[in-house]
């Protein structure tokens, strides 16, 4: 500042300039390239349980900064919202689309060895469901994975693919982030924790949150 000294007021003064300027500045280009804004609207979100018969698995991936640490989480449910399973996955180093990607090719491993012949597989990952349903990645990052994936939804069962908004996945995205806590693998276990526990009360009960979508209309 060359030894010089400025008022605190002066300073911020200058900063909202330069603020109003660069806003004006985008808005005007985004005006000269005819973009028109998308509007988003509020809805109510929570979670839905499947159809009498069949499985929900719902799946997330959790990865941590500044380690880049990943791990996941999966539950089963049935169509009154019990939990028949849960699972979490420390995975080590890995990217968060791998991270859910592996986190739900684990729960389906599961669910076929539990007998579950009937599944519809939850994730709030919109990359990760892409990928699912159109059985494609890039073969550099995430292929292994995806292929392994293919291989067992080409078993003999049923499995719907469902993306999710994350409001509808808070009792996996709590198994997900515990799993960091565990030793690195896949373990499995039936009791369900105090803090699973709270979730799929929350869930059954019918607790939903607000959230701003796109309005596609």
């Amino acid at each position: 500042m060359e030894g010089r000294a400025f008022l605190k007021e002066s300073v911020i003064a200058k900063i909202k300039a330069w603020f109003n300027i660069v806003n004006q500045a985008h808005a005007n280009i985004q005006k000269t390239a005819g973009f028109v804004p998308k509007k988003k609207i509020s809805c109510e979100v929570g979670w839905k349980p499947p159809v009498e018969g069949w499985i929900q698995l719902q799946s997330d991936g959790s990865v941590r900064a500044p380690n880049g640490n990943a791990a996941a989480g999966g539950l089963f449910r049935d169509h009154l919202g019990r939990c028949l399973g849960a699972y979490v996955c420390n995975l080590g180093r890995c990217s968060i689309t791998d991270a859910e990607l592996r986190g739900a090719l684990e729960g389906l491993r599961i669910a076929w060895k539990a007998g579950y012949r009937k599944n519809v597989l939850h994730s709030d990952s919109t990359t990760a469901i892409n990928i699912i349903e159109h059985r494609n990645d890039d073969v550099h990052r995430h292929g292994s994975t995806a292929r392994h994936l293919s291989c067992i939804l080409d078993q003999q069962w049923e499995v719907r693919v469902s993306h999710v908004y994350r409001e509808a996945n808070y009792a996996t995205d709590y198994l997900a982030n515990k799993a960091h806590d565990f030793d690195f693998g896949t373990h499995q276990f039936n009791v369900c924790d105090r803090g699973l526990v709270s979730w799929i009360n929350h869930d059954v009960m019918g607790t939903s949150h607000e959230r701003f979508i796109v309005n596609m209309i």
